[in-house]
């Protein structure tokens, strides 16, 4: 076996999967939805590697790099399938996927270490998971020798929405790996079906394995301005609670690009480049689930060939996917169509035209809407909220707190709040008062009057909040106390 064998499962959790608007929003991607089976895209993988047999041992402490304003979602959903803590490193700023692996290479040679990286992106979905570890680990030997391997999937039709990479056997016949030609980028549908009739190109993952020493080696190479942002970046990071944050400034400065154009582009054969590019073809039924006929493609259909995720109801319809996330949907006499329902948005579309989702959502956060941002049910690193009613000077809410859990203190200068507990115990703050509120008990919260509300049971806490006054965004907050570090920020 060799030094060092460890993998290190490399997650990287950015992105906003507009295409899937809108169920996939910006506070809300598609990474952190289950849009497939039980679990979330990121749950599936970051169970991706469990069981894996091969010549490296998968380390239980995954890297994972997320947008900073998603970490209490990312936190919570890794701690549902995982029993010890990952190491989450959040972005203030996206600059790409180069940047982002650079910070999990710099983490993940502390203390001398030097594992292989095996970089995913935490929105893929892969059904074959024995084939994918079987693909792992025919690439281990070579990333651990200093190669920095991809992963190309079999071509299974002319797809259009995905890169390429060309790739021919390498000059040892026996290997497991083959030779990067070039990369292609996304292709006219005949030039795919081209593609696919030549048999040696292959759809281009995004997925990696590579050594983290290599990886800096070749960013010292092709990116030192980016390097160097990141090493900055890294140096002045500070711990907080289950997160690592990054130093903004520095990322901030840092040059945006992807792995591919910083570094892979580079390192095609042949080339007289100290670090060598390769490729693992996988069969294991792959995807990057990035439009919604790619979800039809993944999902379960009738006889008809609709895929109906919901309370849904159809009549003569025919290779469309309908999802109902709230309500009731029907559909009579359609044919390759996509419906999406959610409480505030309902997006109707032509399978041939689910690309085109992306001008969509350009188009509402144009009109300076919200709909692209947060769904009507909001998550907080205490709960959620879901905003059932509003009107002039007046506003409903559900609340929903954890266990254990607890609001910041805080006051609101312009409206008053009515608080109904319909579910568990309450332990409120009103000025200086406790209150504990049981079940269709109440309290009134004055209008600049600090409050906080607790859930100190074990059952769930569920409140129905009124509030009343002349201006109810959520930007009318004074925070006092918070105990999940959002001192500075807006949000309840």
């Amino acid at each position: 076996m060799a030094k060092n064998a460890t993998i290190v499962p490399t997650i990287l959790c950015g992105g906003s999967g507009t295409r899937l608007w809108p169920l996939s929003r910006d506070h809300y991607p598609k990474q952190l939805l289950n849009l497939v089976g039980n679990r979330t895209l990121l749950q599936s993988t970051v169970l991706r590697m469990c069981g894996f047999q091969g010549d490296y041992r998968i380390d239980d402490t995954p890297i994972i790099i997320c947008n900073e304003d998603h970490r209490f979602l990312v936190a919570q959903q890794v701690r549902q399938v995982m029993e010890q803590k990952a190491c989450i490193i959040l972005e203030p700023v996206g600059r790409n996927t180069a940047p982002a692996l650079t910070v999990a290479a710099l983490q993940a040679t502390e203390d001398a270490k030097d594992p292989l990286l095996l970089v995913m992106p935490a929105d893929h979905v892969i059904e074959d998971q024995k084939e994918f570890h079987n693909a792992v680990n025919k690439g281990s030997a070579a990333a651990g020798a200093s190669s920095i391997i991809t992963f190309g999937i079999t071509p299974s039709y002319p797809e259009t929405g995905y890169g390429y990479i060309y790739a021919s056997p390498a000059d040892d016949q026996t290997s497991a790996v083959l030779s990067i030609n070039s990369f292609v980028e996304k292709p006219d549908r005949q030039t795919a079906q081209q593609y696919l009739e030549d048999g040696r190109y292959y759809w281009n993952s995004g997925m990696f394995l590579l050594r983290a020493s290599v990886w800096l080696r070749a960013m010292a190479c092709f990116q030192p301005e980016m390097l160097a942002a990141c090493k900055t970046a890294y140096e002045k990071s500070l711990s907080d609670s289950d997160f690592k944050r990054i130093d903004r400034g520095a990322f901030t400065l840092c040059p945006s690009d992807s792995i591919d154009y910083a570094v892979m582009e580079r390192i095609t054969a042949p080339n007289s480049q100290p670090i060598q590019g390769a490729m693992v073809p996988l069969n294991a039924g792959w995807s990057d689930v990035g439009a919604w006929d790619a979800v039809l493609s993944i999902t379960p259909k009738d006889s008809n060939g609709n895929a109906a995720l919901g309370d849904v109801i159809l009549e003569d319809a025919h290779n469309s996917l309908i999802y109902a996330s709230s309500r009731l949907v029907t559909c009579a006499g359609i044919d390759k169509l996509v419906v999406v329902e959610t409480p505030d948005a309902v997006l109707v579309a032509g399978r041939d035209s689910v690309q085109d989702v992306k001008k969509i959502v350009a188009g509402i956060k144009n009109q300076g809407r919200s709909e692209t941002v947060e769904h009507r049910k909001v998550h907080r690193p205490w709960g959620w909220y879901d905003s059932v009613d509003c009107g002039e000077q007046f506003q409903v809410k559900r609340i929903f707190v954890n266990p254990d859990a607890v609001l910041s203190l805080q006051l609101h200068n312009h409206r008053a709040e009515h608080w109904v507990v319909v579910q568990g115990t309450a332990k409120v703050t009103r000025g200086e008062e406790i209150i504990l509120l049981k079940e269709n008990q109440s309290v009134f919260i004055p209008r600049g009057c600090k409050h906080r509300v607790a859930n100190t049971g074990d059952v769930p806490l569920e409140i129905i909040e009124v509030q009343y006054g002349s201006y109810l965004g959520e930007d009318d907050i004074v925070r006092f106390e918070d105990i999940y570090g959002r001192s500075c920020e807006v949000a309840s």
